[in-house]
């Protein structure tokens, strides 16, 4: 109850009013620094995805295709149940 009283009396004393209050060159810094930090989360993110590699199951249907040209691997592609009975 003392906090309340305390904060209600500190800002009755204050002349600033919500019109003119600036985020200043604090608020720029903290934004600035948001965007740095992004920037690096971002490319570090690339680099994380850049190591994950295509399924086995993707690779083995890729192989496949280039081995058959004549379009066995479009009906394994279009039904990959059928690819896996085979």
């Amino acid at each position: 109850m003392t906090f309340l009283a305390v904060l209600a009396s500190s800002s009755s004393n204050s002349t600033s009013t919500i019109s003119n209050v600036e985020p200043g060159v604090l608020g720029f810094l903290v934004v600035a620094a948001l965007g740095v930090a992004l920037v690096f989360i971002l490319r570090s993110m690339n680099k994380q995805f850049k190591k994950i590699g295509p399924r086995p199951e993707d690779v083995e249907d890729m192989a496949a295709d280039e081995a058959n040209p004549d379009g066995a691997g479009e009906a394994a592609a279009a039904d990959p149940a059928a690819a896996k009975r085979r």
